[in-house]
């Protein structure tokens, strides 16, 4: 248990003055491109999960009209229930941008908050911008205070730090002062919530994590604007975010402070290339690269994989479970199915992850023969690394290793390739080309500061 650290200047009035000071219409080009990325990204998200059942159900328990979008349905509701439904929507695939060194999906959060927030008050583009990357920032920031250590705890980090940061981001983008935001961090504290037991049986709560997390911080800035208080001591306090939330660890809050408005963290978010749990996705490039071989799944004897300790509860035990996982949402937190299908399609997108895919005969035999050691000198969380061993039935040992995650800082994918992403995700939504040209042009426009106009993301 740690003590609270004393700081003469509250940590959030610090966050608040730096996400009060910030211009949208001057951000530094990698995080603008970083920041419209992430609108595209998240919306084609939106589009691709509109149809499924548990985004069926958000939509079901909305109770408002109002000016706001959920992307890829033409109903208008309150700004609370569009971040709620657009973050669920987001994060639902767990296709979405992810941030090494958390982990923390700060996209599917962030993003939902502001657009909400920019159609039910009006907002310009430049606002919008400047909400997304004060609130990106904050977020990715907030991740490294206690590093692995909300896991532990049995929390998401996506949810719990989602809300803070969420506030940060609404707070800045409608215009509030540096105090009022750290009144909203310290309001959104409270709200903030989401444990990780979904990983028993891939059930749906995660998905909801960065809805409910937008929605909360959302709630918090307009709490914050009519004068509502939340404690400024809200993050280091004896009762406060990381005393609740990360007990085993001694907070680095150097992490979340230094250098904060001069080095941007949001300029390495990564950008998912599969469909799956972030630090799994090495493993399937190298289950790729290993069936490129010619290798068959026939011959393979067996698959040990060497991984960081603090990813084994969340992606690889039980490990017979997540050898044969129940469904198909199960399996994208199954390091041994998301190999097999690397291994046998070549890839782990939307299609790899539906609950018929993971009853597949082949797939689960092969993900039968995938385990797990821990290499204690893995750099994980401050590294997504990935490797295999196969052992065949000749006697043949072939190894695979990637030292980062494709998409990510040291590999990133290109703005082509992001924009490749969102059309396909479009299209697994139904939607056809001119339907998704006309909503990327429309979040190309506010990126450049221009009007809000999500009138073309709804069906």
């Amino acid at each position: 248990m740690h003590d609270a650290p004393a700081f003469s200047t509250p940590v959030a009035l610090q966050i608040g003055a730096f996400a009060a000071a910030v211009d949208g219409a001057r951000l530094p080009a990698k995080t603008s491109d970083i920041c419209r990325q992430l609108m595209i990204d998240v919306a084609g998200l939106c589009v691709a999960a509109r149809e499924t059942d548990y985004v069926r159900a958000c939509l079901a328990a909305v109770l408002s009209d109002g000016p706001a979008t959920a992307i890829g349905h033409a109903r208008g509701m309150n700004a609370y229930d569009a971040a709620f439904v657009n973050g669920t929507a987001a994060h639902g695939e767990d296709f979405d941008d992810t941030f090494e060194g958390g982990p923390i999906h700060a996209g599917a959060v962030i993003v939902p908050a502001v657009l909400a927030a920019a159609q039910q008050r009006g907002l310009d583009g430049a606002a919008v911008m400047k909400g997304i990357a004060v609130g990106v920032e904050i977020m990715c920031r907030m991740s490294l205070v206690t590093p692995q250590a909300m896991h532990k705890a049995c929390f998401h980090p996506t949810a719990v730090c989602g809300g803070p940061a969420a506030a940060v981001a609404v707070g800045a983008a409608i215009g509030l002062d540096g105090e009022a935001i750290a009144r909203a961090m310290g309001t959104a504290g409270s709200l903030a919530s989401g444990i990780i037991e979904y990983l028993a049986d891939g059930s749906w709560t995660k998905r909801m994590h960065a809805g409910a997390a937008a929605q909360a911080g959302l709630r918090a800035a307009f709490l914050a604007e009519a004068g509502f208080k939340g404690p400024h001591t809200v993050l280091e306090g004896a009762h406060g975010f990381y005393k609740a939330f990360g007990p085993s660890k001694t907070p680095e809050f150097a992490h979340l402070l230094d250098g904060l408005g001069e080095r941007w963290v949001t300029d390495t978010v990564a950008f998912k290339p599969f469909a799956c749990g972030t630090m799994t996705q090495p493993y399937v490039d190298c289950a790729i690269e290993l069936a490129r071989e010619g290798v068959k799944a026939e011959e393979i004897v067996s698959i040990l994989c060497e991984v960081g300790e603090g990813t084994v509860h969340r992606l690889w035990e039980p490990l017979a479970l997540k050898q044969a996982p129940p469904n198909g949402y199960a399996g994208k937190f199954s390091t041994p199915y998301c190999i097999a299908m690397g291994f046998i399609d070549g890839d782990a997108g939307l299609g790899q992850f539906t609950d018929a895919r993971t009853q597949d005969k082949d797939a689960r035999a092969l993900a039968a023969k995938v385990s797990f050691v821990i290499d204690p000198a893995n750099p994980y969380p401050n590294e997504f690394t990935g490797h295999l061993r196969a052992t065949l039935k000749d006697g043949r040992v072939i190894e695979k290793r990637r030292a980062h995650m494709r998409g990510g800082a040291h590999e990133p994918l290109s703005n082509e390739a992001i924009l490749a992403k969102f059309r396909a995700n479009a299209r697994f939504g139904g939607w056809d080309a001119a339907r998704a040209n006309a909503l990327e042009a429309a979040l190309v426009q506010i990126a450049a500061g221009g009007k809000v106009d999500l009138s073309k993301a709804g069906v």
